[in-house]
């Protein structure tokens, strides 16, 4: 499902937070577009890199169908405190039970699903039936859970692909001009950074580069055992988020090709 959806819009900053198992947790929310409309994921972007997901191999997922939400499949406010309350519950059941990872949210055509990672998952099912039962009688819990050892349904259903990602980690940098009253629509200078293992792999980027009409700002040596050689681009481009977000993934997708690691990219501010 994920590789059919096109970004629309972000909702919401990084949050950060501690888990139960200490690892620093980094909580980001997207908008995409999928078959039937639109969908919001939150999820924690950390878990990418989370070195012990064998020792989690259950998924479990549960949701509730809602009716009151609007023309795009989303609850009203009302409705949406309602959810919370009921996502709480869950996971305050689970947790007497079981040690659990929350990976992530999503919902869809008025429908909400909560995704964990378990241990185990004894008697986990008529807790959980019992917790519908006894305080949420009115709403109908959807529950499944399955052996997901490699994380599939995370890495490829909740963890959004290089396109929302990329159009995620711009949205923050564009946010911070419009907060300083910028022009986002007028061209400017903007300035990117890549680093390379070695100096032909730089080179090989750089035909790129001049290809695409990118000025070569700097070529230098830094102390850096991994990726010492940096080379520092610019090129004028408006910075509306669709536009430098395309650029951006290009540069990033070739950089790649050229065994390269794109750093971002800073603009000048115009407010005239």
């Amino acid at each position: 499902m994920r590789n059919t959806m096109k970004t629309l819009a972000i909702l919401a900053v990084l949050l950060y937070s501690t888990s139960l198992l200490g690892q620093k947790e980094n909580w980001d929310v997207y908008l995409a577009q999928y078959e039937k409309g639109p969908g919001s994921t939150v999820l924690n972007m950390s878990l990418k890199d989370f070195s012990n997901k064998r020792d989690f191999p259950f998924l479990l997922s549960i949701g509730v169908t809602f009716k009151d939400c609007d023309k795009d499949g989303f609850p009203s406010k009302e409705q949406f405190s309602l959810l919370y309350i009921i996502s709480d519950s869950i996971k305050s059941s689970i947790s007497r039970q079981h040690v659990n990872i929350l990976a992530g949210t999503f919902t869809y055509q008025c429908k909400r699903t909560d995704y964990y990672y378990l241990k185990d998952t004894s008697n986990i099912r008529q807790t959980l039936l019992s917790l519908n039962h006894n305080s949420f009688k009115q709403w109908t819990f959807k529950l499944n859970i399955k052996k997901d050892q490699t994380w599939d349904n995370y890495l490829n259903a909740l963890y959004p692909n290089d396109e929302t990602l990329e159009f995620m980690l711009n949205s923050k940098v564009v946010g911070k001009l419009v907060e300083k009253g910028d022009k986002l629509e007028k061209p400017r200078q903007i300035d990117h950074w890549i680093y390379f293992n070695n100096e032909d792999d730089r080179n090989c980027f750089i035909e790129y580069a001049k290809r695409e009409r990118f000025k070569i700002e700097s070529k230098d040596k830094i102390d850096n055992k991994t990726s010492p050689y940096s080379l520092h681009i610019s090129r004028e481009d408006n910075a509306i988020l669709s536009n430098i977000s395309k650029v951006t993934l290009s540069l990033r997708q070739n950089a790649k090709k050229c065994h390269g690691d794109y750093d971002g990219w800073e603009a000048f501010l115009v407010t005239n």
